[in-house]
């Protein structure tokens, strides 16, 4: 019980701070440039330019219709971390709100914005949290029409980004689609880290030898998983090795020598967990 709560408060440390992060974005580069970026957020930088209504009101008073569809539906736990996330991000969004933009072109401020965003929303996801707005927003279409979670982010992106074309202008709307684009890729690479691990697929008579030599020169583990020749019907065996990027050349060494007519497939991994990388 000790070590959950640990495990709790942690996790509620990093939500706050990659919603922190997110409420720097919008107040230093998406709100001042009107780059509304998708989301509930977008809707709120929307609305703060054409009726001069506070973002983080427009973020909390959104949440609170979801967040009670959202409960019955998605189940308590997900809905309170929600709940957290969401009052903190309308809360720290107009805190923040003295912060002066760092730019004015739109183009910097898509980027930088869409990188700081997607840090925090990497962060949040990595606490296992979540803002509310369009994560609950998704997880309902989700339920009611049988989308998919991606398809029904892109949905909800997409309507705040047409009211960004309608009420704003077409030249906003086009950089606020750039800035989605960016934070959705830094989300991405937040989420799976830096990774330079590579996996190798060795398709040899001798998997044997190359799977000790892997053991004792490289020090990697290996996996053997039997298989079959579709076109000659043989029993063989696939060789599994994960290794890092600087290790593929010693490892292609090994299986030439082994067997110069070894079939090898070399692949990037975005992320390894366990002995010998990197442990959760």
């Amino acid at each position: 019980m000790k070590g959950l709560t640990k495990r709790t408060v942690k996790d509620i440390f990093w939500l706050l701070v990659g919603i922190l992060v997110m409420a720097v974005a919008f107040n230093v580069f998406l709100i001042p440039n009107r780059i509304a970026a998708g989301g509930i957020s977008g809707l709120g930088i929307i609305l703060l330019h054409l009726f001069n209504i506070p973002v983080g009101l427009t973020i909390f008073a959104a949440n609170v219709p979801l967040l009670i569809l959202s409960w019955r539906i998605i189940g308590s736990r997900f809905v309170i971390n929600s709940l957290i996330g969401a009052v903190f991000l309308s809360v720290s969004v107009e805190v923040l709100s003295f912060l002066r933009p760092l730019t004015a072109d739109l183009l910097l401020a898509s980027i930088y914005g869409g990188i700081l965003v997607g840090i925090g929303v990497g962060i949040v996801f990595r606490a296992q949290g979540s803002s509310g707005g369009t994560s609950l927003a998704a997880r309902i279409i989700n339920h009611y029409f049988g989308l998919t979670i991606g398809q029904s982010f892109l949905i909800v992106d997409f309507i705040v980004i047409a009211l960004a074309l309608i009420f704003l202008n077409a030249e906003v709307a086009l950089y606020a689609l750039l800035a989605l684009f960016v934070s959705s890729k830094v989300t991405d690479l937040v989420q799976e880290g830096l990774s330079f691990s590579k996996a190798a697929l060795i398709i040899s008579d001798k998997t044997g030898e190359i799977a000790a030599r892997v053991l004792t020169e490289l020090e990697r583990g290996a996996t053997e998983i039997p298989a079959q020749g579709a076109f000659t019907g043989e029993e063989r065996k696939i060789l599994l090795v994960i290794l890092s990027q600087q290790e593929v050349s010693r490892l292609k060494a090994i299986v030439h020598s082994a067997d110069p007519r070894a079939f090898v497939v070399i692949s990037n991994v975005s992320e390894v967990l366990g002995e010998g990388f990197r442990l959760r």
